[in-house]
């Protein structure tokens, strides 16, 4: 059995992407008390879990299917970041929410609270509860960029899904993926098996708010992974689909759209911490 949280795995999987052409990483040396790539982190005992994701290149986007997703085009990054294991639940928020650090209590439709991820916040919110990280911990916390999501989320591989090119059955949470909550609600999270870089619900369970404004397609689209503030800020990227939508929405490549002032049963956020 492959253990993600070994270092030496994720230069096995670096060596085996760079000969195929499809990702290059990079490990340097990061001068601070911060875990390496692979290993996790977590700066409260209310703060979400983190994984460290290496720095290095990828291939994003896709040119075969839908406009939004081209141009496929090359995104490097100088340096390692940290991002959630899970997305954000109705837990880590509630610590928020006591703190006062947030002041949104968001419907959970009567699916259950604790480990769900939470929903009904709008981009807003989302930002809020990043501040309150931050104010709470001095480090830096933020959405991901669409760059940066992407590239969490593909964890090395340039199929459709990280596990392949099929949806396939009980794979993730998305409507027409054949889980007990598919097209009923969102789950637990989790609650499917990780990505390779040990990242959970990357596809499905519920759409996650990322930091870029709208721009329907990748054009002109920044190449060192940043985020993207061109375009209408009025309306924000949303990535990973959700338990309602079918699983071509949940895609790596796929990105969609939404009135940053929305609140939905089906939008919730992962958030990103920079490394020193």
């Amino acid at each position: 059995m492959v253990d993600i949280r070994d270092p030496r795995t994720w230069h096995r999987i670096a060596a085996g992407a760079i000969l195929c052409g499809v990702v290059s990483f990079s490990f340097p040396a990061i001068a601070t008390d911060d875990p390496g790539p692979g290993e996790s982190l977590r700066d409260c005992p209310q703060c979400p879990e983190m994984v460290v994701v290496p720095a290095g290149s990828f291939i994003m986007g896709a040119n075969e299917r839908h406009k939004n997703e081209r141009p496929a085009h090359k995104v490097a990054f100088a340096n390692a970041f940290a991002i959630g294991k899970y997305e954000v639940t109705f837990d880590e928020w509630q610590a928020c929410l006591d703190d006062g650090g947030c002041s949104t209590q968001p419907d959970d439709h009567k699916w259950g609270r604790e480990q769900r991820p939470v929903m009904n916040v709008t981009h807003a919110d989302t930002v809020g509860y990043t501040q309150w990280l931050a104010q709470k911990t001095g480090k830096v916390y933020r959405l991901p960029s669409d760059a940066e999501w992407e590239y969490a989320a593909r964890a090395g591989t340039d199929s459709a899904f990280w596990w392949g090119d099929e949806a396939g059955v009980n794979r993730a949470n998305c409507r027409d993926c054949g889980s007990e909550w598919s097209k009923k609600s969102s789950g637990p999270v989790g609650s499917f098996a990780p990505n390779p870089w040990n990242l959970f619900d990357t596809s499905g369970n519920v759409w996650e708010w990322v930091a870029d404004c709208w721009n329907p397609t990748h054009d002109g689209a920044p190449e060192d992974g940043s985020t993207r503030l061109d375009g209408d800020c009025r309306i924000r990227v949303m990535r990973g689909g959700s338990w309602y939508y079918f699983s071509k929405n949940s895609r790596s490549a796929w990105r969609w759209k939404n009135d940053a002032r929305v609140r939905s049963y089906g939008i919730g956020f992962r958030v990103l911490r920079e490394l020193d």
